[in-house]
């Protein structure tokens, strides 16, 4: 059979401008494979919602050459969207390394998903021929164990992926392959893209290792107990953590749902290593003292449903902040997480703990991503023709590329790319292709279908400027107003003459309509821009205005 030789797309639907959302494809005339599909957290600038995902109008119309999905690690920026791609497409297999395919599968069980899913799991001996690719893998190190870099080869020329990485020379777990990635850049590579997150950071990411004589200072000095909030999927980090608690004596208490999975799975697999009898359940915390607990939970980010977040309100059935508590954030703060975190921060401390963050006095987080000199290394073992970085804000991407092109890579090589966003790889040389959709989808609860931009802006308007609803009963049959306007506020004011004034207005303006024979939606039309109007002359604020206007013979309840 004749192989094809159709030009090769290589685009990403999130992951591009954005610290998240991973989702990487590379797709010839007859195969389509995607790279990662990951979730982004969306932080207070998307109220309400739960993730963000990408738009995959792109895959469906591309079903009928969907090979496969290659998953590089278990990180939720790089599987938290697999329960809503797979529910939008068939994915015909997902390979992913063995850590990563537990998570996957749970994940799936935990949100129902119906849809029988083939998961694959792959090593750094595994060799695969997807359509006309070749695939096979490197072992990276990152903070999470079983990470790979894919390389693909294609009729029209070698394309290396890295995954998120690290070139950590004391890792905890496993070597980075930097001889097989050096044999690879040694065989010519016409394509790299490469993880962006730390671009920005001068020398080399510090070794995980060096946590470690922070978390054993921080467990000696503590006298009360101990609650250590970090990433769940941080397989590493939690490692050290227990590893440093079991030392010190204390039981260990584990809360929140996705950090009892994950301690759950990597201790069946063996990278996290726990004495059954150095556990305890959080409802049992009270028989012990404090100098001989801690506390392992998820909500370092501040997220308000995590554990960490129902513990400093007060909301958490078994356990609440007490003076003498030591907190600790063992890790950094994701890009527009900031506040909720500060947040989280001073409502602890107003209970009396003690709060440690990333300092320079206590190194209590090391990132899992390259800093400069290890972007260098990379692109030195790997020696691309082209490059593209991934993974990060426009501003990383772009320092990121400038780093390429010290290194001798020619400018106009080097593609700084926005989602949807398409290079064309053609007998060994690259160039710029279509642009195809790429928008983003929230996901409010577990509904696949998302949210769209519009609801969105409403909800921020409430929580910005508030809502101003109007309820109003009228005949049409018999031209005028049976119930007068109601008029109710959120996150607004308490302005009785300003509310008595927006009724009149309402009124007036409805009555209007209603002698004309008016629609409802006339009627609902002018109360917006009317009342819009006032409230803005009055006060300069903005609020969602919402008509509910309903007839004796028939209720219309709808915007």
């Amino acid at each position: 059979m004749a192989v094809n030789m159709s030009p090769v797309s290589i685009y990403a639907l999130g992951g591009l401008c954005e610290v998240g959302k991973n989702t990487y494809c590379i797709e010839s005339d007859e195969t389509l494979i995607i790279i990662d599909a990951g979730v982004r957290f969306p932080g207070e600038s998307a109220p309400g919602v739960n993730y963000v995902i990408p738009d995959y109008q792109k895959l469906k119309t591309s079903q009928q050459k969907l090979k496969a999905l290659l998953i590089t690690h278990g990180h939720e920026d790089h599987i938290g969207a697999i329960p809503f791609l797979v529910q939008h497409v068939h994915i015909p297999v997902i390979y992913a390394p063995k850590l990563a395919a537990a998570l996957i599968k749970k994940k799936l069980e935990e949100m129902r998903i119906r849809e029988v899913v083939n998961i694959v799991e792959y090593d750094s001996n595994t060799e695969l021929n997807i359509g006309e690719f070749h695939v096979k893998f490197f072992y990276v190190t990152h903070s999470i164990p079983d990470a790979y870099g894919i390389v693909v080869d294609t009729p029209q020329g070698r394309i290396v992926h890295t995954g998120d990485f690290k070139i950590d020379l004391t890792p905890v777990g496993r070597q980075i392959e930097l001889n097989k990635i050096a044999q690879i850049g040694s065989e010519g590579v016409d394509l790299l893209l490469s993880d962006s997150t730390n671009a920005e950071i001068e020398g080399y990411t510090p070794s995980e290792t060096n946590v470690l004589k922070s978390i054993r200072e921080i467990f000696e000095n503590a006298q009360g107990r101990l609650i250590v909030s970090t990433f769940s999927s941080n397989v590493s980090r939690i490692q050290q953590i227990v590893q440093v608690a079991v030392e010190n004596n204390r039981k260990l208490a584990i809360i929140g749902r996705s950090m009892e999975n994950v301690v759950q799975i990597a201790r069946d697999f063996g990278y996290i290593k726990i004495p059954d009898n150095s556990i305890i359940p959080v409802e049992n915390i009270r028989e012990y003292k404090g100098k001989e607990i801690c506390v392992l939970c998820t909500g370092s980010q501040g997220e308000p449903m995590a554990a960490l977040s129902r513990i400093a309100n007060g909301e958490h059935k078994d356990l609440s902040i007490i003076p003498g508590d030591t907190v600790v954030f063992s890790s950094s703060a994701i890009p527009g997480n900031g506040v909720l975190i500060e947040r989280v921060v001073n409502k602890l401390v107003r209970k009396g703990a003690e709060v440690m963050t990333n300092s320079v006095l206590f190194a209590v987080h090391s990132s899992g991503h390259p800093s400069k000199q290890e972007l260098r290394l990379m692109l030195k073992l790997i020696n691309p023709k082209y490059f593209m970085p991934i993974h990060g804000e426009y501003r990383m991407l772009k320092l990121h590329g400038e780093i390429a092109q010290t290194l001798g890579i020619l400018k106009e090589n080097v593609f700084v790319m926005e989602n949807g966003d398409s290079i064309v790889l053609n007998k060994h040389k690259i160039s710029r292709g279509l642009t195809y959709p790429a928008s983003a989808i929230y996901i409010d609860g577990k509904d696949i279908k998302g949210i769209n931009e519009a609801v969105l802006k409403d909800r921020e308007i409430m929580q910005g400027d508030g809502l101003i609803s109007v309820i109003v009963g009228i005949s049409h049959k018999r031209n005028k107003i049976i119930i007068p306007p109601i008029v109710i506020t959120k996150a607004f004011t308490e302005d009785t003459k300003l509310t008595e004034r927006i009724k009149q207005i309402s009124e007036q303006q409805i009555q209007n309509i209603i002698a004309n024979h008016g629609s409802f939606s006339e009627i609902k039309n002018v109360i917006k821009s009317e009342v819009a109007k006032y409230v803005y002359r009055k006060t300069e604020r903005k609020p969602l205005i919402v008509p509910v206007v309903m007839d004796e013979n028939n209720v219309d309840s709808r915007k």
